[in-house]
């Protein structure tokens, strides 16, 4: 159950510190529709655009997951599919498919990789046990309440061999505060010590990554 920084969060973003998104907003996030991805970006991403940037993480992830192009993997909570072509790109013979429980991304999924899209909620995954051998799900599954997240991570266990995702945590008062004034549909956000004794109470025994004030750069 290792701590893994893939380095996404490296690059210190400019964030506003003073924002805090008003119940407005997350009820137009909620949504999940062009406002969240396409928008303003006080909904949202303000404006969800492919850019090829996973072609320079990928390789961290593919050399330490030891993935090939006879490798087949998840994207879970793809959203319109950046990490399914980027890893396409890099392992062309792979079997990728991505997981989406909503329709605007998949219908504006990039193209090369839109069939490989399903439509499910994350805690039903629609493959055998231990098909794949690597699920990644990237700012997605803490969207749900806790009971649905708990369902999620036993589904990752069941249809992987390796696995990693980012989860919401913070440290202390001050880190959580300053989580749920930016987040919109950040719904589970656990203490580090409490989603630790989570995963070994559940047995979920591969990689997570924190996502945090401090990594969001909000302190």
């Amino acid at each position: 159950m290792p701590y893994f920084d893939p380095g996404y969060f490296k690059k210190k973003a400019k964030v506003n510190r003073n924002v805090k998104r008003s119940v407005k907003n997350k009820l137009a996030a909620w949504k999940l529709d062009k406002e969240y991805y396409d928008g303003d970006r006080n909904n949202g991403y303000g404006g969800f655009k492919y850019d090829g940037r996973w072609t320079q993480l990928l390789p961290k992830i593919i050399k330490k997951y030891k993935l090939s192009n006879k490798s087949k993997i998840l994207d879970l909570g793809c959203k319109k599919g950046f990490i399914m072509k980027d890893l396409k790109i890099l392992l062309p013979k792979s079997e990728v498919w991505g997981i989406e429980d909503h329709i605007y991304p998949i219908k504006n999924a990039e193209k090369e990789i839109k069939s490989q899209i399903i439509l499910s909620e994350y805690y039903k995954i629609p493959f055998k046990d231990n098909y794949f051998d690597f699920v990644i799900g990237f700012s997605s599954i803490y969207k749900y309440n806790f009971q649905d997240v708990v369902k999620i991570i036993k589904e990752i266990n069941r249809v992987s061999k390796k696995s990693f995702f980012t989860i919401a945590a913070y440290s202390n008062e001050n880190e959580k505060r300053l989580f749920d004034d930016w987040t919109l549909l950040g719904t589970t956000i656990l203490h580090k010590k409490d989603w630790i004794k989570l995963f070994k109470m559940i047995n979920y025994k591969s990689d997570y990554y924190f996502t945090t004030a401090k990594s969001l750069n909000l302190l």
